[in-house]
Formats: structure tokens, sequence, C-alpha cells
């Protein structure tokens, strides 16, 4: 049988894309769905963590899980370079099994902690490498698109979740919040089904020394063949950086002492700004908001249970809607405009949050009803303008900033980031929200409002870039104050990398020769052929047209 069942090209890289979202859809699941069981009574009653006393263990037992997360994506640093990305994945979904089975079956809470801890390792070791492989199996012009649909699942899940638990809130006894817990293993199934037959990374496989398999991977993804003038130029590029990394790239002895590298390979610096967009993330509050939505407008709003969870469900619904703006403007708008427009959007949110909850806490105050009521509006704007630019962007920008040898470090780096982050939100939050009240709220206000100049002067832009010239940029010694080099913030690629890869493929088209060599190089030469473009143009007002596959 052919690999793949036949399949090349879009179809090879729909399913690559398959299994990563299915991935991304189980972790915003299991995100979300915990945000329903924490406010379920026989959940409460059976693990014994009902009543105000109870509030800080119950934050504990939910927050543990990103201990976990953190955990895995740590283990993702050697194990993700050691196993490959789909052994990885593999082996991510099997901890997740025994975590998700461990969970459903708890009757105290040291069995819910282990689970919420094993299933957490799991998720720790697919988040950091599913986005890998995503990038490193798709084309420039695909990539942002790709990693952002990955994202816009992982909404969907928890979407999902939140009508799942809303469902199941009508059910008396076990079954309301066990069953939520099992319907996780719908994705666990398909990761099973896609991911065994899938290709590898080419990039991880020539950087484990196996060129011939990675042509023919990289062949198999363009729907070409290995003498292709394109996947030679293609190959000898990665195999290019994968040298040159090991020559220059740092160990994990020389990133503790602090020491930068030689070559120009900026390591340490590129490990920042992956990892920082991922701290952003979590300080932005969206997980004040995505494990206790219903708690929060519970507690601080002052709606009723049902309501609350009904709440939480619509506006996740709205949530997905508006994420889907992402697909066709991250590579249009770029990195850095998504990110500094959300953060602008998400602060103004945060500001009015702050307001009317402390109006609606104010006693006395007649119009507390009508405040707490606008206060609703302005979650569901906040979810809208975090969905658009700072769901995906966070998850695709350290598998791009990052070079080929420090990739899976950097994705891991990025993740465990995330988690650690993430497990302080979610573990300060309630007792936030009940010992603070709406001054918990100003906190994500000035976390959001610093996140513009950060982006606009640290951040160089990634969208339209091969990342071999991401690899450039940094060979190139581009300032730390980036927003002042033209090169590296503009959102379309610029003319000279452009330039240098077609001076590549005609160097290259002679290893070829003539004949199918020759038409193979036309297709590709006018893929990346530079047209004037006035609006739009870039390096002297040129641009580049991709070529359609």
């Amino acid at each position: 049988m052919a690999p793949y069942f036949g399949m090349t090209g879009g179809w090879l890289t729909f399913w690559v894309s398959v299994a990563c979202a299915t991935d991304m859809t189980l972790f915003g699941y299991d995100q979300g769905v915990f945000g329903g069981v924490v406010v379920t009574q026989d959940y409460l009653d059976t693990l014994n963590l009902d009543g105000p006393e109870h509030t800080s263990l119950l934050g504990t037992v939910t927050a543990i899980y990103d201990i976990g997360c953190f955990f895995g994506a740590v283990a993702a640093f050697s194990l993700g370079e050691m196993l490959g990305r789909k052994k990885t994945v593999l082996l991510g979904t099997t901890v997740m099994s025994i975590g998700a089975i461990l969970q459903i079956t708890a009757y105290g809470v040291p069995q819910m902690i282990v689970g919420r801890i094993v299933a957490g390792i799991g998720n720790g070791l697919n988040t950091a490498t599913a986005p890998v492989w995503q990038a490193e199996t798709s084309k420039a012009a695909w990539r942002g698109k790709l990693v952002v649909i990955e994202m816009i699942c992982n909404i969907a899940g928890f979407s999902l979740s939140n009508w799942v638990t809303y469902g199941f809130s009508f059910v008396e006894g076990p079954v309301s919040w066990r069953m939520p817990l099992v319907l996780q293993f719908i994705f666990i199934f398909i990761l099973f089904g896609t991911v065994p037959w899938l290709p590898e990374s080419p990039r991880w496989l020539i950087a484990h020394g196996d060129i011939v398999q990675a042509e023919q991977i990289i062949a198999d993804l363009e729907a070409t063949t290995v003498d292709d003038p394109w996947v030679v130029t293609e190959s000898k590029e990665i195999q290019w950086a994968a040298q040159f990394e090991r020559e220059n790239g740092m160990s994990w002895t020389d990133l503790l002492k602090g020491k930068t590298g030689a070559g120009n390979t900026s390591t340490i610096r590129r490990l920042l700004l992956g990892a920082g967009t991922q701290a952003m993330q979590q300080l932005a509050g969206i997980n004040v908001t995505s494990y206790y939505l219903p708690t929060v407008l519970t507690q601080s709003v002052g709606l009723g249970n049902s309501l609350a969870r009904l709440l939480a469900a619509c506006n996740s619904v709205s949530y997905l809607l508006f994420s889907l703006i992402g697909i066709p403007n991250v590579e249009r708008w770029g990195r850095r405009k998504m990110m500094m427009y959300a953060a602008a959007g998400q602060c103004f949110c945060y500001l009015m949050i702050t307001v009317l909850i402390r109006y609606n806490e104010l006693p006395g105050y007649s119009g507390s009803k009508q405040v707490a009521s606008a206060s609703i509006a302005f979650f569901f704007l906040y979810y809208i303008f975090f969905g658009i630019g700072w769901q995906g962007v966070p998850w695709l920008y350290p598998t791009e900033i990052n070079s080929l040898s420090m990739r899976t470090k950097g994705a891991a780096i990025g993740t465990a980031t995330n988690w650690i982050f993430n497990f302080m939100v979610v573990e300060i939050t309630p007792t936030g929200i009940q010992t603070l009240g709406w001054k918990f709220y100003i906190i994500w206000t000035v976390f959001n409002a610093s996140f513009v100049p950060i982006v606009y002067l640290f951040y160089p832009e990634t969208a339209d870039r091969t990342l071999e010239d991401i690899d450039r940029l940094f060979r190139e010694d581009v300032g730390v104050l980036v927003f002042r080099d033209k090169d590296a913030v503009c959102e379309k690629r610029p003319a000279k990398y452009v330039e240098y890869e077609q001076n590549e493929v005609r160097r290259n088209s002679s290893v070829v020769g003539a004949g199918a060599g020759a038409e193979a190089v036309k297709r590709r030469l006018a893929g990346l052929a530079l047209e004037k473009d006035d609006e739009e143009g870039v390096g002297g007002g040129w641009t580049r047209h991709e070529e359609k596959v």
C-alpha cells in the first residue's frame, strides 16, 4: 500500500492538521470542562469541597492540572527531540488517557489530584509538540493559518465542554460531572486513529541524519518529486541550518550559565521572545474566565447558577465565531498587529468590567442590577478580542521564532511558561474574587495595557516568512528594538529573502538537469514571482505572490 493511503500535497497537510487540531480540541475541552464541574453539587459533595472554607482547596484541585501540564512541557524538552514529533504526541495521548480514567473514577480529593496531574503531564507533552509538528510540515503561506485553525479548534473544544456541562447540569447524581469527563475519549480515539500513519517532521528527520526520508516527505507534502529543485533547495536550507546550529547552538548548561552562543544565533533572546508570548497570554486574564466564568458570574455579577452556566456556554459560541476572523488575517495583518490591537481591546474590556463591578458591589447603589448586567457584555467582548489576537499567535510564535535545533526546546519552554502562569492565575482566582472583589480585575487591566508597547518595541514579525528566513534575520544581528528595522516588522516577506530563494532554486536546477527538472524550476519560480504593487509592497514596492498548490 502507498504511504499515507496515497495522499500527497494538500490532502496530506489536511490530515496532519486534523491530528494537530484534534489534539488542541482535547486541550480546549479539558480546559473548559472543569469550569462546569466545580459548580456541580454532586462533585462538591462527593469530594467534600462544598462551602467557603474549601475555596482554596477547590482552586488547588482545579489548578494542579496546570502543574502537570508544566512538567509535561518540560519533559518535551528532551523527549520531543529524542522520540520525534509523532511518537511524543502518541505518548502524551496515552498518559492523558490514564489521567482521565483516574479522574472519572475518583471518589476523593487525593485520587482526583493524581488524575489531574497525570492528565496534565500528557497534555503538556502534546501541547508542546503538536504546534511544532504542524509548523514543520506546513508551507510558509499556510503555517500561520493552520496553527490558528488549531487554536480555533481549541476554542471549539472549550465551547463544547461548556454546552456539555450545561446540559448535564439538569441531570442528578454522579453522571452530571463524570460523563462530561468521559467524553474526552472521543478525541483520544481520533488521535490514536490518525497520528500513527502520518508523516514525521522532515526538519526533525534531517536534524537526526535521515535526509532521504525527509526529502521524500517534503516532496509528498508538496505533491511533487524528490528531484524537484525546490525540494533540493529546501532540503539543503534545512541541512545548512541544522549544521549551523550544531556548530553554534547551545546546550542547556550553557543556557543556564547565561551564555549567548557563537555565530549570532541569538538563542536566549529568541527563547525569551517565544516564552514571552505565552506568559502574556496568561497574564491577559483569559483563564480568570475560562476556568471560572460561571463562578465569576455568580460571585462577582450575582447571577444564579443555571443562568451563569447558560451565559458561559453562549459566550463560548461567540468566542468561537469571532476567533474565525484570525484565520484569513493572521498572515495579512501579521503577528505583531494582531497582538497589539487585541491587547488594547482587552485592556478596555477589563477596565469597564472593573468599573461596573465596583458599582455593583457598592452598598446601597440603586443601579447595581443594571451595571452588573452591563458588565456581562464586556466579558463577551473581551473574549472576542482575545479570540482574534491572543488565542492562536502565542502558540504559533515560539515555533517560528526559535531556530531548528532549539525549536522543540523553545516550544516546550513556551508551553511550560504558559502552564506555570496558567497555574498561578487559576490558583489565585477563587481567593482573589472572594477577598479583593472588584479590585481583582485591576490586575488584568494593567497587564493588558503593558502588552502593547512590549510587542511594538521588541517582537519581530514572522508572518509570510519561511522558518529559514527567520534564522537569517537573527544571523544578520537585528537590534533588540526591532520597531526601527523595516524588514523585521513588515507583514510581507522582504524582497531580499525572495530573491535569495529564487537564486538558490536556479542554482539547484543544475543538479537535476533539463526535462522535468526544468519544468519544476519554471513552476517554482513562477510561484516566487515578484510583481510591482505600490499599495502593499515592501522593499521598494515589491510583494510576493505565493504559489497555489
